[in-house]
This record gives structure tokens, C-alpha cells and sequence, in this order.
């Protein structure tokens, strides 16, 4: 699943492209350039121009994808979001490189700098346009089908720094308060992994769930209070109740929640007047958010030298494990293919935002260092890159598994 083979072809070849086989050229469906190379995994989910492009329609629990629809172990999707054109510079989604000209601004120690506010800004448009979404979603479903995915995620969510702490705490040999942390931090989810996730499908007309963001309000809560339990235990002066000040009440999950409430009283006619700001110009805010994330990231990439490899090899393993069991849950949950890819996206990234907001309240001796170097450091610019893509793969190859027990 992870290893690719990069083909260049000589002169011009019409190829095959099957579900979880290299193409081949026997069986004539896509013609690719003379002069490119492309990018194939062993179960591709990038044919380029293969075969007709299909309307997408949304899904409620328990519809099938349309595009998994047609021939037995046939599946025409969306072009890469990486392809090598003419062997000079491989074809990047304009949001990524965004992301890139930051880290590079960052690393280049450039004076680009975008002030306090607009951060500020471009994360609330960001959450409250999912939360509007999530919340327009509900308006139009009934809730008592919604209600086992929420509590089956939230389980997911108490599971994640479960699985990471005795890693850090034994193997990586960090302070328990630290290492409670970083687990916290990938326990938690990644708001703006979530919107490029959702970019990425929504522009090669990949259909998934309308519901999707009520899940990522979901994940903020149960990784901040287990990873709480796991610094202080049940210690008799540990705060509780400033712990469920900071999370109920953290501008990251009001923005969230506040945004599903009003989409899901107002509903479609009553979020169009505000449309154009929060839906149509969603992906040009993503952008300048992902700018300045490029620039926050490439500062926090200096505690990787000062911790060693351990950071590195946890920030890029732990997000595949995560995707694993998010894309493995969407499955036997009944999402459909783009669902479940939505559900390992969440699974796989890291918080950057509610966790370390909480936990300077909460745990401060905890260093930041640590779970920022390997949440933005690491797993972000891993996930923005690479990890979208795969866990889509990934979650293909989850779903035939599922469905051929």
C-alpha cells in the first residue's frame, strides 16, 4: 500500500486501470502523455482521465457512494494530487503550496509575517464554516441515525492517547506530564488537516457525509480530558472545574458547536445570505491559513533537533495507525468510501489549537515544545502532503475488505 512505482513511458500507451492492481497495458481505458510519468500505488486511486466523471450527490447514513457503483472491481476516480507533468515539477493542489511557501518563508527566516488578528480571523471563518456545514447537514437527516457514529467516534477519540502514552511514556522516555501531552495532541484532531481533507474530495467530486464536521467538535473533548487523567490521575488538586471551562467552553469548540447550532436552526435558506463568505470563499481562507501555518510550522521545527529521532519516527507512525482505525470504524459504521477517508484524516492529525490552549491552563508544566514539534513540526506538513491522498487509498482498500467478509 505504501509503495509506489513511478512509470515512464517512452511513447504514447493506452493502459487499464483495475481496483488494487498496477495498470496494465492489456487492457486499453487511459491514455497518459509520452513525456509524463506518472505516480502509481499498488491500488491506485488516481486514473487521471479515466473513464466518464460521475455528479456527486451527498450521502446520509447508510447510502452507497455512486462512484464505488459499476463494474466488479472497477472504480474510476479522481486524478493525483501529485503528478509529475513533463518531468519537471510535480502538480500541487494551490492550497499546499500555499503551506509550502510558508515552511519555506519560515526556513529561509523571511520577515513574512501575518499579525495575531488575522490568524485569528481566518481560524474562526475556518470553524465556524464546519460547523455551518455540519449543522445544515443535520437539518436535513434525522438525528437518531447520526446519534451511534457520534458516541462510536468519541469512543475513538478516548482510545487514540491511550494508545500513545506508554509509546512516549516507555519507548520515547518522556516525562509523564509530556508525554500525556503529545498523546492529548493526537488523540485530538486537526481543524485544518479536516478542511484540506474535505477540499481534496470536494474538488475531485469525491461524496462523503454532510455530517462529517459534527465529528471533528466530537474529538476535541475526550482527548483533552484523558490526557489530563493521564498527567494528573485523580489527583485531589487537580482543577476540574477550570478543565471543563477550557474545554466546553475553548473558542476553538464554541466555534465549532455555535456554528452547527445555527445551521441546524436556520437550515439551507437561512445560510444563504451568508453563503458567499463562509462557503464560497472557503478555500481562499484555507489558503492564507495554511500560509501562516507554513510559517508556524517551520518554527517549531528546531525542537526535532534538540529531541532526537524518537519525534520524527512517532509523528509520522502514529498518524498511519490512526488512519488504520478511523478508516477501519468508517467501514463497519456504514460511511461511505469519502466518509470513512474524512474519518482516518481525523483519526491520523493532531491538534494544534484546543489542546495546547488547555494544557497550558491545565498541565502547565507539560513543555510545548515537545507536542507542537511533533503536531506541526511533523504530522501536519506529513498530512497536508501525503497523508490526504493515502488515507483515501486507504480507505478503498478498508471498505473491499469489509464488504468481501
Amino acid at each position: 500500500m505504501l509503495s509506489a512505482l513511478v512509470s515512464t513511458l517512452p511513447s504514447r500507451r493506452r493502459l487499464s486501470l483495475k481496483w488494487g492492481m498496477p495498470p496494465s497495458s492489456a487492457r486499453p481505458s487511459c491514455a497518459i502523455s509520452p513525456r509524463g510519468a506518472t505516480l502509481w500505488l499498488l491500488s491506485p486511486i488516481w486514473p487521471g482521465r479515466c473513464g466518464p466523471r460521475r455528479r456527486a450527490v451527498g450521502l446520509g447514513p447508510g447510502r452507497r457512494d455512486p462512484r464505488r457503483e459499476g463494474k466488479a472491481g472497477e472504480v474510476h476516480l479522481p486524478r493525483p494530487l501529485i503528478v509529475w507533468k513533463d518531468r519537471v515539477m510535480p502538480s500541487l493542489d494551490p492550497v499546499i503550496l500555499f503551506f509550502l511557501l510558508g515552511v519555506l518563508a519560515g526556513v529561509s527566516r523571511s520577515d513574512l509575517r501575518l499579525p495575531a488578528p488575522i490568524h485569528d480571523f481566518l481560524s474562526m471563518v475556518l470553524l465556524l464554516a464546519i460547523g455551518l456545514k455540519g449543522g445544515v447537514a443535520l437539518s436535513q437527516q434525522s438525528l437518531g441515525a447520526v446519534l451511534p457514529q457520534v458516541l462510536a467516534v468519541a469512543a475513538m477519540g478516548t482510545l487514540m492517547p491511550l494508545l500513545a502514552f506508554p509509546v512516549l511514556r516507555h519507548l520515547g522516555r518522556l516525562p509523564r506530564a509530556d508525554a500525556a501531552a503529545v498523546a492529548a495532541h493526537y488523540g485530538s484532531v486537526s481543524v485544518g488537516t479536516y478542511a484540506v481533507a474535505a477540499a481534496f474530495l470536494a474538488h475531485h467530486a469525491v461524496t462523503f457525509e454532510d455530517h462529517m464536521p459534527v465529528f471533528v467538535a466530537v474529538l476535541e473533548i475526550p482527548a483533552i480530558v484523558v490526557g489530563v487523567l493521564l498527567a494528573r490521575g485523580l489527583a485531589r488538586d487537580t482543577r476540574w472545574g477550570r478543565m471543563a471551562h477550557e474545554v466546553f467552553l475553548g473558542r476553538g469548540l464554541v466555534l465549532l458547536i455555535g456554528g452547527v447550532f445555527i445551521g441546524l436552526g436556520a437550515g439551507p435558506e437561512g445560510i444563504a445570505p451568508i453563503k458567499p463568505l463562509f462557503f464560497d470563499l472557503f478555500k481562499g481562507v484555507l489558503a492564507l491559513f495554511l500560509l501562516d501555518m507554513g510559517l508556524i510550522a517551520a518554527g517549531h521545527l528546531g525542537a526535532l533537533r534538540r529531541h532526537g529521532l524518537f519525534l520524527l519516527a512517532f509523528g509520522l507512525i502514529m498518524p498511519l495507525v490512526g488512519a488504520v482505525i478511523g478508516a477501519t470504524l468508517g467501514s463497519f459504521l456504514g460511511l461511505s468510501v469519502g466518509g470513512s477517508a474524512l474519518l482516518a484524516t481525523m483519526a491520523a492529525s493532531a491538534s494544534y489549537i484546543a489542546v495546547p490552549a488547555a494544557f497550558r491552563m491545565i498541565v502547565p508544566e507539560a513543555n510545548p515544545a515537545l507536542s507542537l514539534g511533533a503536531s506541526l513540526g511533523v504530522t501536519f506538513p506529513f498530512n497536508i502532503l501525503f497523508g490526504v491522498p493515502l488515507y483515501y487509498q486507504l480507505a478503498l482498500q478498508v471498505h473491499a475488505l469489509v464488504e468481501g467478509l
